[in-house]
């Protein structure tokens, strides 16, 4: 019979013995939280503003950059704190807050990346339309279902990993509570719940990103019937950056979940849950914002104000979603 314990607390990947690697692992790890921090809060701060950005597309990307935030709020931080304090557990409560958190912020992220897909869809294939279709309601209730799918995903897929017993130790061997790892220490005889569940999520993400694919396949033949030149550049500038973090997050967390367990530490699981929950909320601001000039112009309007010190005087913000 398997020896089942009841956890207390956890022990997460650990990168280094060696003092002076912990102490770079949480610089490295500083220097990207805050420039996930700082894109983000910029990309918000802008939208809500400028008043011309108060559209759908930008309306949809300033809950992307919300998410962002969450997401990799939830293990950076307690990652760089191991390190500096030269330890590597965290408590059985704070493991489960985490890994529902998590779950949560990436459940309704790729929520949003398929509502974003689809308002490109409209606004490229469908431009005649798309105040009709994306109006202030429809846009309301896009976002309000998107926020509250991520709570029973949440839910569902962090009770039943919690419900098992562990019988493989406490160490979880990544820098945070990932689902994968945690079922490598569960009891074999006892997550077949879960996996019917994950199998379940996966099918759900895969199907979002089937959506995403057609949308997108659309939107490019559209595209190449565009005779000016400007125009299609302008389009293919904006989908493409889109598609890629799209591609990225769904590939790395498929292999993450999908990959056979093993029972040693691996750089490659690593790799792959860096890939998909460190490196969107960093490049997100940058693929959509940076290269866009509304985000551009609103950012040098913001600037001036700054300077002038006029930014929070008579300053109006206008309503959201026209």
């Amino acid at each position: 019979m398997s020896n089942r314990t009841t956890m207390t607390e956890f022990l997460l990947l650990g990168f280094s013995e060696v003092r002076e690697l912990q102490i770079l692992h949480s610089l490295v790890f500083l220097g990207i939280y805050l420039a996930a921090l700082v894109g983000n809060l910029l990309v918000i701060i802008l939208v809500v503003l400028d008043h011309h950005l108060h559209t759908p597309m930008y309306f949809f990307l300033m809950n992307l950059s919300i998410l962002d935030l969450g997401s990799i709020s939830v293990t950076v931080p307690k990652s760089m704190a191991n390190s500096l304090l030269n330890t590597r557990s965290i408590s059985y409560s704070g493991c489960v807050a985490q890994a529902f958190l998590f779950i949560f912020f990436t459940a309704v992220d790729f929520a949003f990346l398929t509502i974003m897909a689809y308002d490109r869809y409209v606004a490229i294939c469908q431009p005649l339309h798309y105040e009709t279709i994306m109006n202030r309601g429809a846009c309301v209730q896009m976002a309000a279902s998107a926020w509250i799918s991520g709570i029973p995903i949440a839910t569902m897929q962090t009770g039943n990993i919690f419900a098992l017993p562990f019988c493989g130790g406490n160490k979880v061997d990544q820098f945070f509570c990932e689902i994968p790892q945690l079922l490598k220490i569960a009891c074999s005889d006892s997550y077949l719940g879960e996996i019917v569940i994950s199998s379940f999520l996966l099918f759900l993400g895969l199907s979002c990103f089937a959506f995403i694919i057609v949308s997108y396949v659309q939107i490019f033949k559209t595209v190449l019937r565009i005779p000016a030149e400007q125009g299609r550049h302008k389009a293919f500038s904006t989908c493409l950056p889109h598609l890629a973090v799209v591609s990225l997050l769904v590939c790395a967390a498929t292999f993450a979940y999908l990959k056979p367990t093993s029972s040693s530490t691996s750089g490659l699981d690593f790799m792959v849950a860096v890939l998909y929950s460190v490196v969107p909320p960093v490049m997100n601001p940058a693929i959509y914002s940076m290269r866009n000039k509304e985000i551009k112009g609103a950012l040098r309007k913001v600037i001036q104000k700054v300077t002038e010190g006029k930014l929070f005087k008579r300053n109006k913000i206008s309503r959201f979603l026209p």
